[in-house]
């Protein structure tokens, strides 16, 4: 036999040779079956888990399927899920064979047909625009879903929600800077203050999450702040939020008329009530704004607080009303698709790993009370109250989530 002559091969014949070693991947309680869909709504170009938080959940045991192109418009590559672990699929109803569906809008008629029976859809639920038929469609299909803007953390916030604001409230401003530039056909002038220039007067309606970042950047800015909302609770919240000591108002008053009527950008980020957002500026105390002063309605998406705002996209996001420049794009933090996609992933992915964890998706609804408010499910047995009563639909069973927020 002859004798090895080389440094490789006495170490291969001895067993020392490096070698390539299986991934060690954790076993839950429960491996989740997960599918990531191209968003076919307009314009929305988020995805709900990133490349790393799919790694994360592979390592756990989980298993990701992803259709080809969903992370393109958030600037993730097919590749990237890939690395990560993911399986990609080049059809769409081969990824809607995944037990747990987790997207940003809501199903569409043609992903309901691709869903499975008894599949778990994680989504949003813009009740507004949903009708009677479509919640008979999901009923068939016997699925359990999770509305994400009515999921609530341990401290009873609303994570995704909060998430999402935060980066409308840091978007508006730099939105409102390029509708009042010259550049842009505006009044030609810095959103802000400079030194022997009186500042650019803005006006926030509202004192949750997007008035609070939309606040800092303005006062960062050297603008001239006044904020309106009916609750004196969230005002005073807002200013020790803040850490400044800005004007403050309640809505129901004279003043507002006033404000508004000097105002250079108003930006209405009103919290909605029961579904819709109050509406809270006429058309008659917008035509009275000065011209080519900016409107921002962040939520239009809710039927909006102006009663001049008309739903715009981000192709063609402005249009004029009165000399009055409106800005009513419903989804802003598409805008910055990738920033936004981190955040939603961060929460989706820890929510994931506890799902796995606790043994399933059901069995985490259970464990977790947070959870219950945003199901609703076809299963015979836990179904919306809320839901069956707006759109007429006979269940058996109404009284477990009588009580949940739609």
């Amino acid at each position: 036999m002859a004798q090895p002559s080389g440094f490789k091969e006495v170490l291969a014949q001895s067993g020392l040779m490096t070698q390539e070693a299986l991934v060690w991947t954790k076993q839950n309680a429960k491996s989740l079956f997960i599918g990531l869909p191209r968003e076919v709504s307009m314009q929305e170009h988020r995805i709900s888990l990133t490349p790393d938080a799919v790694a994360l959940l592979i390592r756990n045991g989980h298993r990701v399927l992803i259709e080809t192109g969903a992370g393109n418009g958030a600037k993730f590559t097919d590749n990237q899920y890939s690395e990560a672990g993911a399986q990609i699929v080049y059809s769409t109803e081969e990824l809607f064979k995944a037990d747990v569906i987790v997207k940003i809008q809501p199903l569409t008629d043609d992903e309901i047909e691709y869903l499975q029976h008894g599949a778990t859809v994680v989504s949003s639920l813009n009740m507004s625009k949903l009708t009677k038929e479509y919640f008979e469609k999901l009923n068939r299909k016997k699925i359990t879903g999770l509305c994400y803007e009515y999921i609530e953390d341990n401290a009873g916030g609303i994570p995704i929600i909060r998430a999402m604001s935060e980066i409308a409230g840091s978007t508006v401003m730099l939105i409102a800077a390029e509708c009042l530039s010259s550049a842009n056909n505006g009044m030609g002038v810095i959103l802000g203050g400079i030194t022997g220039v009186p500042p650019t007067k803005v006006v926030i309606l509202g004192a949750g999450t997007v008035s609070e970042y939309a606040a800092r950047i303005a006062i960062g800015l050297g603008a001239d702040l006044k904020v309106f909302d009916k609750d004196i609770f969230k005002l005073q919240r807002l200013k020790y939020s803040v850490g400044q000591n800005i004007y403050t108002c309640i809505i129901d008053s004279n003043v507002l008329t006033q404000a508004i009527r000097d105002a250079d950008v108003v930006i209405g980020a009103l919290r909605a009530e029961d579904g819709f957002t109050p509406c809270i500026v006429t058309e008659e105390m917008v035509s009275m704004m000065k011209p080519d002063s900016v409107i921002i309605d962040v939520c239009i998406d809710r039927g909006g607080c102006f009663e001049t705002s008309e739903i715009t996209t981000h192709d063609q996001p402005i249009f004029r009303k009165y000399g009055v420049i409106h800005y009513c794009v419903p989804n802003i933090p598409s805008r910055v698709a990738h920033t936004a996609s981190q955040a939603l992933s961060n929460i989706f992915t820890s929510f994931l790993l506890k799902t796995g964890k606790t043994g399933g998706i059901e069995e985490a609804i259970f464990a977790n009370k947070a959870f219950m408010k945003g199901v609703y499910s076809f299963k015979g047995s836990l179904t919306n109250a809320n839901i069956a009563k707006k759109f007429g639909l006979n269940y058996k069973d109404l009284s477990l989530l009588s009580a949940a927020r739609f």
